[in-house]
């Protein structure tokens, strides 16, 4: 029996300028590969380090692999910022006042168990020190990594992170360089 129990919710259905077409169930707009919404948070701590997730095999996609912090898919009606927030306190555990957007992309890539992500994927980072207390039956496992690390396992072992991350984990990384936030108290 999978721990993981699937409560069938809406994704908002998008064109290329992230104008409302409707809303789909989340397993038909991925099989159908529709546009969406999607958020992705990053979390930082003090160190610099990365704080990343293993999801949880039972995850309806992508499941056992490493990936940032946490990442959902906006209700009909709710703010990327807040899906951002509300899915960092389910998935993770943690509140975080210091999350803010970085920037958004389009993206379209084939998942496993016939299902396509095609996404706006709205990107946030937050710094914090506070170490998560995850739902398992979203998170399998968790750690910190500096980024250099994370860079070199990424490039030997690719196919052990989600597709999203592997696209956009370096352009973070740019964002964070070029604001120099990892110096944030």
């Amino acid at each position: 029996m999978s721990l993981y129990k699937s409560v069938p919710e809406e994704v908002v259905l998008i064109n290329e300028h992230d104008e409302v077409l409707g809303t789909m169930e989340k397993m038909e707009a991925h099989r159908r590969a529709l546009l969406h919404r999607a958020v992705s948070v990053f979390l930082v701590n003090s160190q610099g380090q990365w704080l990343l997730q293993r999801r949880n095999r039972q995850k309806y996609h992508s499941g056992g692999l490493w990936t940032n912090t946490c990442c959902t898919h906006p209700f009909p009606g709710e703010s990327y910022e807040s899906a951002a927030h509300r899915r960092l306190k389910e998935e993770m555990g943690l509140s975080c006042p210091s999350l803010s957007p970085l920037f958004r992309f389009i993206y379209k890539a084939e998942l496993d168990n016939e299902l396509t992500e095609h996404e706006l994927d709205h990107i946030f980072v937050g710094y914090t020190d506070t170490l998560p207390e995850v739902n398992p039956q979203e998170v399998e496992e968790w750690h910190y990594i500096p980024f250099p690390e994370l860079k070199r396992k990424v490039s030997r072992q690719p196919e052990s992170y989600t597709v999203w991350f592997r696209n956009i984990y370096q352009e973070v990384e740019k964002y964070l360089t070029k604001e120099q936030l990892y110096d944030k108290d």
